[in-house]
């Protein structure tokens, strides 16, 4: 299949994707907004959709690996890619995340965030900001479930460098909750950027918890060494590979 068709064919995998977010939103707003257990419902048939039309449009299996956490638990996940959250969200009982704050307006995906129990975050504000998170997922531990967090702030390119952020750290000391580390390799197929969709395996990988206890600064370096070489793992697994600094 040459490169052309298999970039219209993304395309094509794109646009049905986001008319079936609205689809699959619409469908399931009464029930969400009667109860919690709507809304996640609602994700997890999106989700699985999603993931089942890479597959059949574009070639890209997804899977995951390790023991998916079910109970109250921090999820700090690598992310590369729109589709991290997907293969997340499918398997993940009750997910909620740190999000950007802009996101609340959103239509429909802000309701469902907010049904959720989603903590919005406005990251340029640095010290406020971690203070007005910790402060909102205080009062959001009313809704119980998986909270995850992206421990870099945001979505970064296979083999781009950027530092793991404290806010991740303090959140596990103030939970006193196992926190599951998770690695991705998404990144080499589902670009952040871009329409073209590769074939290939997908994979997020569940890491073994890191037990409450610990400072914020053995956390931070024990979390960042098992994501980032598990990542690297998943990504060489792949076919793609990159220079780590000395």
């Amino acid at each position: 299949m040459t490169y052309a068709l298999r970039w219209l064919i993304s395309l094509l995998f794109i646009g049905q994707m986001y008319l079936a977010m609205l689809v699959f939103a619409l469908a399931y707003g009464p029930y969400a907004l009667i109860s919690r257990n709507g809304a996640w419902a609602g994700i997890h048939a999106y989700c699985r959709w999603v993931r089942l039309t890479a597959r059949w449009m574009v070639g890209l299996r997804s899977e995951i690996r390790g023991t998916v956490p079910v109970g109250e638990v921090l999820i700090a996940s690598k992310h590369q890619s729109f589709f991290d959250i997907i293969l997340i969200c499918s398997v993940v009982p009750r997910p909620k995340f740190i999000m950007k704050k802009e996101l609340r307006w959103t239509p429909l995906l802000g309701f469902y965030a907010w049904r959720i129990g989603c903590i919005p975050v406005d990251r340029g504000k640095k010290g406020r900001a971690i203070a007005e998170m910790r402060k909102a997922v205080a009062e959001g531990a009313r809704i119980p479930g998986q909270l995850i967090i992206y421990p870099q702030g945001t979505r970064v390119a296979p083999g781009a460098p950027l530092p793991y952020k404290v806010g991740t750290g303090l959140l596990y000391q103030q939970m006193q909750q196992p926190c599951i580390p998770a690695a991705t390799n998404v990144g080499v197929f589902w670009p952040r950027h871009g329409i073209y969709r590769k074939p290939g395996l997908a994979v997020v990988e569940f890491l073994p918890a890191i037990q409450p206890g610990r400072s914020v600064a053995d956390f931070m370096a024990e979390v960042e060494r098992v994501i980032e070489t598990a990542s690297d793992a998943l990504m060489a697994e792949a076919g793609f590979t990159y220079p780590r600094p000395a």
